[in-house]
């Protein structure tokens, strides 16, 4: 249990942070996993409006600091390489 009041106010703080993180993760991976298999299916124009979404979701998940902003950006180049791989 923690002793000092930062540390009670942290543990407080805690659950309220990672619900909120647990959120914006789960819509992020299932949106981009949306856009992988609008890639795999080979319809240019369903695929490049997924792509879009998940950059879309990818960069606001860096900029909620759930994602660290080189991890979104190696998703997003990657996703970028298979949509232009078409």
């Amino acid at each position: 249990m923690a002793n000092t009041s930062s540390a009670i106010k942290r543990a407080r703080q805690e659950p309220k942070r990672r619900m909120r993180n647990r959120v914006i993760k789960a819509k992020m991976r299932t949106i981009v996993k949306q856009a992988q298999t609008a890639v795999v299916a080979d319809d240019k124009e369903a695929a490049q409006a997924a792509v879009v979404a998940a950059i879309s979701q990818l960069d606001k998940a860096a900029q909620k600091g759930v994602l660290h902003p080189n991890n979104a950006a190696r998703r997003k180049a990657r996703l970028m390489k298979r949509l232009n791989a078409m």
